[in-house]
Order: C-alpha cells, then structure tokens, then sequence
C-alpha cells in the first residue's frame, strides 16, 4: 500500500449502491442513527472518541457503519474505511492499512510520517527510503505516529476511522487499538469499530469494556430487528403470511431475511429448505440453516463462474482482476464475463483500488470453507507465485506460502525469513508466527541444526517482546538443551536472554539458578560469556536478592571484565554497583562508582552501546536517588536512542521510567505523564505481571503528582499496580505499595495510607530503600497527625531525621525538615515550623527538585504568615504556585489553594487564630459557612474521620466546645 496514492471510489458517495454494504436500505435503527448523530454533532466537544458497534454476524452493524460513514462524509468530515479479513490475520495492522488507502491527498507536512506509518504498516512506502524510519523503530512508535497522524487530518474538519470485523483483526492492530481506547486521540476523531461480540479476542473485549466504564468508548449493541420493520423496510411486496413465515426463520437477522427472500423469489421450489437446520459449515455465531440458503445461491453458477468465486475468497483483499487472471491462467474477456456474471448476481462487488470482494464477509467464509482443500491449496500456490512475479511484499506473499507449501522449498523459506524481518519491530507476533512456518519448512536434520536453533532463537524473542514470556522460555530451553559444544554464541544468548524473560515473570531463583549452572560450565564458557552471565546474574539484585549478597558476584564480574580489557562488561557491573549501593543507602559508594560508570559509558560511541542500554538505565537511576537528575536524564535519554534503534523494547519502561522520575523531581508532570503512559503501553504488549506492577507504581506517583488532590486515577492505578504484583514481597511489590499508601494519603484516607506504607516496608520500614525512607516516614507522619497519633508521629520524624542525615542528600534532609515542621505546628510552635520549612524550601532548589521546593513554599507561606512574616509568606507562596503552574503539578496547585494568603488586613490577627495550621483554620472556616463534616470531607477530599481529628484539635486550640460558637468565633472582625 501507498499512501500517497490517490484512491477513485466506485460512484459519488457511499449508500449510492456501489459499496459493498449498501445493497440494502437501512431499516429499524433509529435510536442507534440517533446516537451517531450525536456523536457527529459533539465531535471534539465532549464526544466519546471511540465508538463499538458489536452484534451477530449478518445483524447489521457493516450497513449501519455505511450510513454513519455516509452521514458523516455529508457533513464535510474525512472518512476513511477499512475491515479485518478473517484468512489474513497475520498482516500486521491490515484493517488500518485498509483505511488508510482510502486517504486522497496527504495533509501539509506529513509526507515523512506517512511514509514511516506505510513502511510499518505493510513494510513499504511511496518515498525512497527502504529503512523502517525513526518513527517505527518500534511498535509503540507506530501506536503513538498513527494517533498523531489521525490527530493531524482530524484538524481542518473532523475525521472518522471506521474499521469492521475487529473481531478478525491482527494481533498488532489489536495493540493498536488498545492503545487508541486508553490513549483517546484528542480533537474531532472518532474511531468506529463493529465486531461479533462472541468471536472478539478478550483483549479487546476488555480493553472496550474499560472505556466504557469510563464513557470514552460509545457502546451500541444491535438486536434483532422487529418483525414489521424488517417485512416492510426490507420485503414490503412479500405476502403477510409468507414475509411471517420468513421472519421468523430469519430470527431478525437482517441478512438471513434477506437470503431467504432472494431464495424464494428465485425459486419457488428452494423455499422448502429454508426451514431452520443445522450447516456443516463452521460460520461462528450464524443463525442456524443460514449456510445451506447462502450457498443455494451459487447453485446456478457455471463451473467456470464457480471457480473465479473461489479464487476470490481464497484471494482476499489481494483479488484484483489481473491478480485473479494470473492466478486462473485465463484471458481477460475470460475473467471479465465471470466478473460480470457474479457482479449482477450481487455475489461479487467492486471496492476499492479495482479489487473484487464478496458481498458480506459470511458468504467468503462459505465459500472458502466450501471449497476443496486441494483446490485452495492450488490458488495460494498459483497465488503466491503471481505476487512474486509482480514483486509484492514478502509479507504478502508468506500468506500464501503459509497455506502451500509442505515440503523444503529454499525459496519460499527465503520469503518468510524476509516476512518475519519486515515485522519484527511493528508486529512482533506476527514476526513469530513467520518464523514457526520457516522452522516447520525447514529440514530437522543435522545439517540445518544450527540455522534452526538460530531461527528458534530469533523466534523467541519475537514471543517475548509480543506477550508470549512463557513459550519464549520454553523455546529457549529448548535451544539451550541442544547446542552443540561449537555453538557458544547461541547457547549463551539463550540463556541470557531466558534469564530475563525468567525475571520478567517474576521466576527470580529459577534465573539464578540457570545462570549459576551455566557459570558452572567450565569447559567452553569463554571468558567474554563468563562476563555476560556474571553481569545478568548481578541484574536480580535488588528485584528478589538483596543487593549485600550480591555484592561478591558483582565485584568478581568487575574485576574479571577489567582483568580481560572487556569495556562493556566493566561499565556494566560498575553501573551495577551504582545502582546497589545506592539502593542500599552508602551514598558515598555509589557515587564513586556512578563517576566511574559514566566516565566510561560516556566515552564510548552510540554504536557500542547496544548491549548496555541496561547498565544506563540502571546508572541514570542511581544518579536519580542520589539526586544528580541532569546526568540521570542525560543517561536516560541516551539508553532510549540506542534501546529503540537497537529493538530491545524489554529495557524502555526502566529507562522510560527513570526519565519520568528526574522529571517528577524536577516538576515537568506533562512530560512525566507521556513518559509513564509510554511505559505501560510497553509493559502491556510485553505481558509481564510484575514489570507492569512496577510501571502502574510510578504511573501512580506522576498521577498523585500531576492530578488535583484526591482524583481518582492516582488510586487506580497504585490499586491496579498492587493488584497486579500478587503476593510478591520484593523491590517492585514495595514500590507498589508506597505508592498505593501515597495516593490515599492524598485522597483523604491517612488510615488505608498507613497501612499500605506498613505493608510496603513493615513495622519500621527496614524492607523499604534506605534513599526513600525519609519521604515515606514524612508521609507516616502526616496520617499519624491527622488520626491523632501524635507518638507516632513523633517517632516517625525522629526516624526521618536519623535516616537523612546518614544519607546526606538534600531531598531527604528536606523531608526530614518538613516531618519536623508538622510536629512543631502540631505543638503550637509556628516560628519553629517556619524556620524548618524555610530551610527545606532552600534545600530542594539547591539540588534542583523542583516539585519538593514548591512543596515546602507552598506549606511555608502560612505558617510564616501565623509567625508574623506576613510578605514573607506571600512571596513564597507567590513563588511555590508560580513552580507548580509551570511545571503542571495539580498536587500543589490544589495546596496554593487551600494556603492561598488572605488580603492584607490593618487588624492583628487573635492568637487563637494564629495557633491553628492552614487545614484547620480551612475546616473552622466551612464549619462557620454551615457545612457538616461529611460535606467537608467531600470539598477537601479527605474522609470523614480526618475532618473529626481535625475538629477536635481546633476546639481544643480556641476553648470552645460546640459548631455554633465555633461558628460565632470564627465570625468575630
């Protein structure tokens, strides 16, 4: 396909009688039409942006489409059609493809990205370039290309996507689409999908579910149509009796009514097998005779006729009339009058590009399964060698291929080889389905032994990049049990890479263990594979062990990799290192080693970076604790460029996510956000439970951060994340769990978020990393303030104070301060608590965390203002909300509000008035206005029970002892 062909439709407009869906008038769908009206008239108002049209084969949902498409062509919108085929579900995106060919004319500026998408999408595009281009380095590439190129065409006057029979779509166009529901394209696009609800893959029956339940997806279900809606919109000159008799037959289905009305007026003597039976024909979710009817059409067909509408089922979108005359061998007159015949019996319709399809998806399928399997087996052999000569895409021809050949065939393992090729980096399961027909075609012999294990090899990694961890693993076993004693270099990178598919499914000891035995092979384990493993071996730590009994293996792999003049392997234990003695909190270790893993990583050329897109990772998140976010970043951003040229999509969500990290920190929460949302797109085409947990853990903190206080998705998320972790106890299920204590915290539920830090850490946090202790600890201290636990509290600070000061970062000693703060506004203590928050504030801009040193501004104003520095407390807060607008921080923009200083006024405000914090002096002030402590709750976001602690603190701080003369008090001038 090329986009940048111009496409003639076959007439003026759809629903004119030529397309494929409007041989019949639209009856009894009223409410539905009305409900796509709606969604044309709100188009990028307010409107879902993705609408699902389900229902049974033959219902209607392919004619409906048609209309909406009609109706929406009509008010000035760009339509573009497409539909998944049943036989080609391994042409990656071909239902989008399909769509895209219908574009006239390319938007201004989009000539490189059109042809990147084409190149991803079919392996082929209208320019010169022959490489798969920046954009679809890799498949979440393309996912976030295509929506913006649907974003672009969608700007001058609305755009709709209409795709039909997802429920045969690709595995890759079923990614697509579930990132296109999670992931809404914004302005006026609308995506329009119709699927058979039985028959949809459970993915995207979730996925659609999901949308809904948000209301970003539109669900329409089609039931049977009414008995007079279909007799009278579809046979009104039929006799009441008999269009009775048909209907009820045809269960309301619109194309089996129809099916047995053509039977009845072609043949009176047919009507008789109309009755309701059972076909032999598999047809999915079909109404019952409906096979037997739709085939008595063919019956006065000629041979000659019969045998070009096999060839055309059997074609598919390929059944153009040249494709179809090479295939049969015939002439053109030949083919033209069969064409013409079938055309006027409306089994056979033009489309688009002068290709020839079947009038409904359910009549190719009976053709198809009706024909001999021999025969079938001659048109893809016939078909594959006509596409061949005329120079198609491998990807097309390996269809073909797939259904013909049986026995070695150099050529055609050649061709799938190049299909598996072409696919890796977009459609991954495709990839490996490619490849299984290559290794089915290849000889198991001796001979080709080492080119299969190759073959396995590539194959499984295209599993598991695609979600398929488990088979990928045991196809690795496979190739590592029969290696021969020559094939080194195939027998480690299985292992290697079976020991992180190993650690994707959360199978720690079983990784160790393989790779201990395989550093127990002596005999033929150079030392270059020795480093290897060591380095992947030092990879579990700290995800299952703990990073001190480690230490030993990773020191033996650095002195080895330096003993051997191996670069790679030091710069990757040396970032080891970093990142484990970070983690364990000996600040001053990690630092050296991080100085020395980047002196060396830094040195080194794009091109021998490869395979330490990892080690960067895990350098830029040592640098990130250790709160150097310039150089995380700067690594971060490297590790990306090369993980994406290079394909390894596995290692972007570690580098994905430090990046979004430094930027949390730093309080860019809009790039953040992108960043997390990348990350877990990844992770779910990946199909790892425990790498998902882990990315849905920071999405859940860039949420907190990003979002107003107490919204929702925060705590989904982290809910999601821990749901997703099991029973796990390791690093990632404790990032899990703060998270969730974290979000609740902001929601207003300081219980469930003191229990979740617990679980997280235990009863004195030792299970949690040492460099985020004192942040969780100011969290602890905070729901302990706020349920009235005041030891607590107190000891939670003691403990912040303690583990800052061993560390020695300025993050951290800043939490600590701000933990102090609390206790001392808790104890009256303004000038103290001003003081402490004011060094924190100090603290964070030193190091460049901007989204703490707002923070601290922003709870510094008015505890200044209660100490008397009124203008001082105004500046800061004028500052603090300056950094979280800037940076996109809805956390703090919701805290300026609520510290929001009061307009300067002559009057010295009552001491009483002085003593309560900012949160209290809020809930004094909704008491006076009248509102009850749920209804507080409801305005802060905070729950009942913390607005009754709250309360109390502000009776015992002013003397009063009811609502009214709290409500007289908070009255006085």
């Amino acid at each position: 396909m090329d986009f940048g062909r111009e496409i003639t439709h076959v007439g003026a407009s759809e629903g004119a009688g030529t397309h494929p869906d409007s041989g019949s008038p639209l009856v009894g769908r009223a409410a539905e039409l009305g409900l796509l009206d709606a969604v044309i008239d709100r188009l990028g108002r307010g409107a879902p942006s993705f609408v699902d049209l389900t229902g049974a084969a033959g219902i209607g949902k392919s004619r409906l489409m048609a209309e909406f498409c009609l109706r929406a062509r009509r008010r000035g919108l760009t339509v573009l059609r497409g539909r998944a085929a049943e036989y080609e579900r391994h042409l990656p995106f071909h239902p989008f493809a399909d769509a895209f060919a219908d574009l006239r004319r390319r938007p201004p500026h989009a000539s490189d990205l059109l042809d990147a998408l084409s190149r991803g999408l079919v392996g082929r595009g209208s320019g010169s370039s022959s490489g798969p281009g920046p954009l679809t380095a890799d498949r979440f590439g393309l996912h976030r290309s295509m929506a913006g190129l649907m974003a672009q065409l969608g700007l001058s006057c609305g755009l709709v996507v209409a795709l039909d029979d997802v429920h045969w779509a690709d595995p890759a166009s079923l990614e697509l689409l579930d990132h296109l529901v999670r992931h809404p394209v914004p302005g006026p696009v609308v995506l329009v999908v119709a699927r058979r609800d039985r028959q949809t893959p459970t993915a995207l029956t979730a996925s659609l579910t999901r949308g809904a339940d948000t209301e970003a997806v539109l669900r329409i279900g089609l039931a049977p149509l009414a008995e007079r809606d279909c007799v009278e919109g579809l046979a009104p000159d039929l006799p009441p009796d008999r269009a009775a008799e048909l209907y009820a037959a045809g269960e309301g289905n619109p194309l089996y009514f129809l099916s047995l009305v053509h039977a009845h007026r072609e043949d009176t003597a047919r009507r008789r097998t109309t009755s309701p039976a059972t076909a032999e024909i598999g047809t999915g979710d079909l109404p019952s005779g409906m096979a037997a009817v739709l085939l008595n059409e063919l019956a006065p067909l000629t041979p000659s006729q019969h045998r070009t509408l096999e060839v055309i089922a059997v074609l598919g979108d390929h059944a153009s009339s040249a494709v179809i005359r090479g295939v049969t061998g015939r002439t053109d007159a030949e083919v033209d009058d069969d064409l013409g015949a079938l055309a006027r019996r409306d089994l056979v319709r033009p489309g688009p590009g002068g290709r020839m399809a079947l009038r409904h998806p359910v009549l190719r399928t009976l053709v198809h399964e009706s024909t001999a399997v021999r025969r079938r087996v001659e048109i893809h052999l016939a078909a594959a060698a006509e596409l061949a000569r005329t120079g198609a895409p491998p990807v097309e021809q390996a269809r073909h291929i797939e259904q013909s050949a049986t026995t070695w065939d150099p050529r055609a393992y050649a061709v799938l080889r190049q299909a598996a090729e072409q696919t890796e980096a977009t459609a991954p399961t495709s990839c490996a389905h490619w490849l299984r027909i290559a290794l089915r075609l290849l000889p198991d012999t001796v001979e080709h032994g080492a080119e299969r294990r190759e073959l396995m090899l590539r194959r499984a990694r295209a599993l598991g990049v695609a979600g398929g961890l488990r088979e990928s693993r045991d196809l690795l076993h496979k190739v590592i049990s029969t290696a021969g004693p020559d094939e080194t270099g195939v027998r480690t990178s299985a292992v290697l890479l079976c020991a992180s598919t190993e650690r994707h499914l959360g199978r720690y000891p079983e990784a160790i263990a393989l790779l201990r035995r395989e550093l127990g092979r002596e005999p033929g384990l150079s030392p270059s594979d020795r480093v290897s493993i060591g380095l992947e071996l030092s990879s579990s730590a700290p995800h299952n062990a703990s990073y001190p009994r480690m230490r030993g293996e990773v020191a033996r792999t650095l002195a080895d990799a330096r003993a051997l003049g191996i670069e790679r392997g030091e710069a990757g234990a040396l970032a080891v290192a970093a990142f484990g003695e970070a983690y364990e909190g000996d600040t001053a270790a990690a630092s050296t080693y991080a100085a020395q893993a980047a002196g060396l990583l830094d040195g080194l050329p794009d091109d021998d970076l490869t395979a330490l897109c990892e080690p960067l990772g895990r350098l830029g998140w040592a640098e990130a604790f250790l709160g150097r976010f310039v150089d995380a970043e700067r690594h971060a951003d490297r590790g990306l460029g090369v993980a994406r040229r290079s394909g390894q999509v596995y290692l972007l969500p570690l580098l994905l996510l430090c990046k979004a990290h430094v930027r949390i920190q730093t309080c860019r929460l809009r790039s953040a956000r992108e960043l997390a949302d990348e990350a877990e797109d990844i992770a779910r085409g990946i199909g790892s439970s425990e790498l998902l947990a882990f990315v849905l853990a920071n999405k859940a903190q860039v949420r907190v951060a990003a979002s107003a206080p107490g919204d929702p998705e925060a705590l989904a998320a982290a809910e999601e994340a821990v749901a997703a972790m099991g029973p796990s106890d390791n690093w990632r299920a404790s990032m899990a769990w703060c998270m969730l204590g974290y979000a609740a915290l902001t929601g207003g539920d300081p219980h469930r978020a003191r229990a979740a830090l617990l679980r997280a850490g235990g009863g004195d946090l030792e299970g949690l990393q040492p460099s985020m202790r004192p942040l969780l600890s100011e969290l602890l201290v905070t729901a302990a303030l706020a349920t009235g636990d005041v030891p607590s509290a107190s000891a939670w600070a003691d403990r912040a104070r303690s583990e800052a000061e061993q560390l020695g970062l300025p993050v951290q000693r800043a939490s600590a301060m701000r933990s102090a703060a609390q206790l001392a506004l808790h104890h009256g203590d303004a000038g103290r608590a001003a003081t402490l928050l004011s060094d924190a504030a100090a603290e964070c801009a030193r190091s460049g965390a901007v989204f703490w040193e707002a923070r601290s501004l922003l709870l510094a104003a008015p505890v200044m203002a209660a100490a008397g520095f009124e203008a001082r407390g105004a500046a800061m807060w004028t500052q603090g909300h300056r950094l979280a607008t800037d940076g996109g921080a809805g956390l703090l923009v919701g805290l300026a509000e609520m510290t929001r200083p009061s307009a300067p006024s002559a009057s010295t405000a009552p001491p009483w008035l002085s003593s309560l914090t900012a949160r209290e002096r809020e809930i004094a002030e909704l008491v006076a206005e009248g509102l009850t402590n749920r209804a507080i709750a409801t305005r802060l976001y905070l729950s009942p029970r913390t607005v009754e602690t709250h309360l109390s603190r502000v009776f015992r701080k002013t003397d009063v002892d009811t609502r009214a003369r709290l409500a007289a008090l908070m009255a006085r001038p």
